[in-house]
């Protein structure tokens, strides 16, 4: 008892070691950790500053998409011009081409004219109507055909006004750039000036950029996302419709009924080989097959959703068969432990419980299928398109632009009012990004179960 007791009091040694002081071993492990935090915080911030540079590029250069310079005129619809005999025939009036109605909108300018506060020396009425878009004209003759009972009558018109007048109270055009500009002059600048001063020129929120169709190099400001949204939403219908079902099918049948051999290996592995494949090698496995072998239309929705499908699939099938990974097998074991067949317990039980899951899957899915772009121009989609396709089912195989698509068309053009309306574009794909994406958290955290 006297040795033990006095081997415990005696003093420690110079190398013994103590919980409460920390030794060198230990300081050194405590630095490292710190370091690597900091270096986490790091590459964090970094990362966190370069999306927000991204974003404010994007927002900065695109949100000017969503305003847009309009000229509003008092217009006659000259009988003498348009209608001749009087008859409110359409089939007559539609005769007259766009070329008809530039007279009406230069005689509405000159008009301006006549107003004590509007007028530059040297600039005439017929320079003064080159302010307007283009697509003026082109409008006011829809319009005649659709309402022939107003010709006869003078009407307020909101016209589009030109890429560089439109730029002008942007800050794309000034009046030095003007002087070496052949398609704008400064003298169009300040009757700019003097139409805003009384009410004429206007700036507004520019619903056409999500309505109207793609437009010519000479009309980028009646250039719009109408046909490019109504094809993507066309393809990602189809995609919905054929990926959803085929790929919960494949992974419900490797995941429960399967059998485990060589066979399910190599569909195993191709799977996830096929999951890393560059988009691109779809888009020409769908130039061979569905347009070449097959002859679908090129441009077409149909051909463009089921590029996606194939392209899409892989990442279906692995979200669903985690999913069901993710089910406990107690709950498999208790539904054939109380009778119920392999294929009940699946679809009764195992199933419901994976759904979250498998709608994320399938969500994340699509809107990566929504950004792509490089299988999507092998196919053809690329092809400037007027027209809106029809509704459905004929509209899948009409042409057909993509978001995605129409942002790479926009950066090809020389004119700057297009690189403005691109990333505009960029804003309206990212928005639709983020709401799927939103939708997939939200499904996620409303029907999630935790065991």
């Amino acid at each position: 008892m006297t040795d033990l007791s006095m081997s415990e009091t005696a003093p420690r040694g110079p190398h013994a070691s103590s919980l409460l002081v920390q030794d060198a071993n230990t300081r050194k492990r405590n630095a490292a950790e710190r370091r690597f935090r900091t270096y986490g915080m790091m590459a964090v911030a970094i990362a966190i500053l370069a999306l927000f540079a991204l974003l404010s590029s994007i927002l900065y250069n695109g949100s000017s998409a969503f305003r847009q310079a309009f000229i509003v005129l008092d217009v006659y619809l000259d009988p003498a011009k348009l209608d001749k005999d009087g008859t409110r025939d359409v089939e007559k009036i539609a005769k007259v081409s766009t070329f008809g109605y530039a007279p009406l909108i230069a005689a509405a300018i000159e008009r301006k004219f006549e107003n004590p506060e509007v007028g530059v020396d040297g600039l005439s009425a017929k320079n003064a109507a080159k302010m307007i878009s283009k697509e003026g004209p082109a409008e006011l003759r829809r319009y005649v055909l659709a309402n022939p009972d107003m010709i006869g009558e003078t009407v307020e018109f909101e016209f589009l006004a030109s890429g560089r007048i439109d730029g002008y109270f942007k800050g794309r055009v000034t009046m030095d750039t003007a002087k070496l500009d052949k398609n704008v002059s400064p003298e169009q600048l300040q009757l700019a000036d003097q139409l805003k001063s009384v009410g004429v020129l206007k700036t507004k929120f520019n619903t056409g950029f999500l309505t109207r169709a793609d437009a010519s190099e000479n009309r980028p400001e009646a250039s719009g996302l109408g046909v490019a949204i109504l094809g993507s939403f066309y393809m990602m219908i189809v995609v919905l419709v054929l990926a959803l079902p085929i790929g919960v099918a494949a992974s419900i049948y490797l995941e429960e009924f399967a059998p485990k051999n060589w066979i399910t290996d190599v569909v195993e592995v191709n799977i996830a080989n096929l999951a890393a494949v560059p988009s691109i090698v779809f888009g020409i496995l769908g130039l061979a097959i569905f347009i070449n072998f097959a002859g679908l239309p090129q441009s077409a929705p149909i051909v463009g959703g089921l590029v996606l499908t194939l392209m899409t699939l892989p990442t279906i099938i692995i979200a669903t068969r985690a999913s069901l990974k993710s089910v406990p097998p107690s709950i498999r074991d208790a539904a054939l432990g109380i009778g119920a067949s392999k294929m009940q317990a699946v679809f009764h039980h195992v199933l419901p419980l994976a759904a979250p899951g498998i709608l994320t899957g399938t969500i994340i899915g699509l809107a990566q299928a929504l950004g792509e772009t490089a299988p999507l121009l092998l196919i053809g989609m690329v092809a400037f398109v007027r027209d809106f396709p029809s509704a459905p089912p004929e509209g899948f195989f009409d042409p057909a632009a993509a978001l995605p698509v129409q942002v790479y068309n926009w950066t090809q053009r020389s004119d700057p009012a297009f690189v403005e309306r691109a990333s505009g574009a960029i804003i309206v794909l990212m928005v639709f990004l983020l709401i799927m994406n939103a939708i997939a958290i939200v499904l996620r955290r409303r029907f999630e179960r935790r065991w």
